[in-house]
């Protein structure tokens, strides 16, 4: 049967006619990873996987789209053509020339690619096809197909294996049918990207996961900032966007702006892919160096946002130093931090771009952000003369992939008022909380629970102690801490032991004695009876 775009799919080409649910295409998705995960390493595959996912998802869509129109308008290509140039995108046509001049044109599809998949040069032709699509939706994908290369001899192998895996994964991909009045729940190739993303970084440790906050930690950092209508949010280390995508949905309509920068080339494609498949095509994503070549400017300043987050890099080494004393848009003027500690140029950076009197910010941070001395203390001790300081939120060890170590939430807020005009035990106060004991523990992960994000953001809007999990500290009192933010300072979480009912332990202690010896007189008999 003809499909919309030219070709000719046989036999069970098309094999998920019903329904499919996430689970489904998650499943399928993830055997396709097999095909590459022998050849190369998860941070790796990562682009090829996710990049074909993109190209089908948006093949599927456009097949959809066109045969609706073709029977909205009697199979009028003139005006299908019309209506097809008003969608998001557009898949353009490929004409390629072989040996002897011959021309072959058909549409830049994953159902072509497929229909080809045999062809002694697939990998170049798939590098063409990303090409294409790229150069015709630049405002949108420019560049994000640049650092992927389907034809990579080192990456892929010689030309016979490369053309196996290749061939392997398409058929793979064939399998799944992404038609939007296919697929179970609105944003399911969404959540199915971001899925892969997070088994990737799972599958890979510390070299992957580097790119990707946990769905938990990004769903409390989003209810604990609470973005409204209208607000501008940014996120400085984008990784793949995941982070972004999660606040952006808590304000809960269209009517938001979301911001990025992310340095790695790879995982900035990914989070634009990742932002035109949730449907956030307006998303500004820079490609750059936070700290040293900042991106988001207007008017020659640093834009400024209502909500800054972020997952930065702990305690990255060589972070940009060097340039920090030069900085034209004077992000470090509280201090400069230590060359191998980067925590607090990512925090000065993101107090920097929050919008003043309103703007609120959430980072992720190691234990040490709290209390370590030096430049950074200095810097600590300037933002909370500053009360910009809101909350220290203690979280589970072993949350994020590939560090098992605990970490933090620190919250700061511009729309703090001065300490000599602060009114509120809101306005006069810092909230400590100590949410590190509440999690579970899947296989070899940690993870935070519905109830235990929901505890820690009904604190956090309380703003009240809680026995053993949370308290409230004046700046006189963290004065007299010398301006350590560490937890255990704040909140008490001590127990103090039971009294021991002695007789009680005793007569236990008898009784345990008393079935030793019977079970050993029982012992002596069988033994007896066996002649040993």
């Amino acid at each position: 049967m003809p499909q919309p775009d030219g070709t000719v799919l046989k036999g069970t080409e098309r094999t998920m006619s019903k329904k499919s649910s996430q689970s489904e295409i998650n499943d399928v998705i993830w055997r396709a990873c097999d095909t590459l995960r022998k050849t190369l390493d998860a941070s790796e595959y990562k682009d090829y996987v996710l990049t074909l996912l993109f190209v089908k998802y948006l093949s599927d869509l456009s097949a959809a789209k066109r045969a609706e129109y073709m029977e909205k308008y009697g199979n009028n290509e003139e005006r299908v053509d019309r209506a097809m140039s008003r969608e998001r995108f557009s898949l353009p046509m490929v004409q390629l020339k072989d040996d002897k001049d011959k021309v072959e044109r058909f549409p830049a599809t994953f159902d072509n690619l497929y229909q080809r998949r045999e062809r002694p040069d697939i990998g170049d032709l798939i590098n063409i096809v990303l090409q294409h699509v790229e150069d015709e939706n630049k405002a949108k994908l420019e560049n994000v197909f640049r650092n992927i290369d389907f034809n990579s001899e080192a990456r892929l192998g010689r030309t016979k294996e490369r053309n196996r895996i290749l061939k392997s994964l398409l058929e793979d991909f064939n399998e799944l049918d992404l038609q939007p009045g296919h697929l179970e729940g609105r944003d399911v190739i969404g959540d199915v990207y971001e899925f892969l993303i997070a088994r990737f970084a799972s599958d890979a440790g510390k070299k992957a996961g580097e790119f990707y906050t946990p769905g938990e930690v990004s769903e409390l950092l989003s209810r604990l900032l609470a973005p409204k209508p209208g607000d501008r949010i940014c996120d400085p280390t984008g990784g793949s966007g995941s982070l972004l995508i999660r606040v952006g949905k808590q304000v809960g309509n269209p009517d938001f702006f979301l911001a990025g920068q992310e340095s790695n080339g790879s995982t900035w494609a990914l989070c634009k892919m990742n932002m035109f498949l949730h449907g956030f095509d307006s998303a500004r994503i820079e490609w750059c160096d936070t700290i040293s070549n900042p991106r988001l400017v207007e008017n020659d300043q640093l834009m400024k946002f209502n909500i800054v987050v972020a997952n930065p890099p702990f305690s990255l080494d060589k972070w940009g130093q060097d340039v920090a004393e030069t900085d034209r848009f004077r992000r470090f003027w509280r201090g400069i931090p230590p060359k191998s500690r980067g925590d607090y140029a990512f925090i000065s950076h993101m107090a920097e771009i929050a919008l003043e009197g309103e703007g609120k910010v959430g980072v992720v941070v190691p234990h040490g952000v709290l209390f370590r001395g030096g430049s950074e203390g200095q810097i600590r001790r300037r933002m909370l003369e500053d009360n910009q300081v809101e909350a220290v939120i203690g979280l589970p060890p072993n949350l994020f992939y590939g560090t098992g170590i605990p970490t933090a939430l620190l919250l700061l807020n511009k729309g703090r008022k001065p300490w000599k005009d602060a009114r509120s035990e809101r306005d006069t106060h810092v909230l400590f909380i100590d949410a590190g004991r509440e999690f579970e523990q899947v296989t070899n992960q940690n993870r935070l629970r519905e109830q235990d994000i929901e505890k820690i953001v009904r604190t956090f809007k309380g703003f009240k102690s809680v026995d053993r999990y949370a308290s409230i500290a004046t700046f006189g009192e963290i004065t007299e801490n010398e301006f350590n933010l560490n937890i255990p300072r704040y909140v008490d979480t001590f127990e103090e032991e039971k009294e021991i009912d002695i007789r009680a332990v005793q007569k236990e202690i008898t009784a345990i004695e008393g079935e030793l010896a019977k079970t050993r007189s029982e012992m002596d008999g069988y033994l007896k009876e066996l002649g040993l």
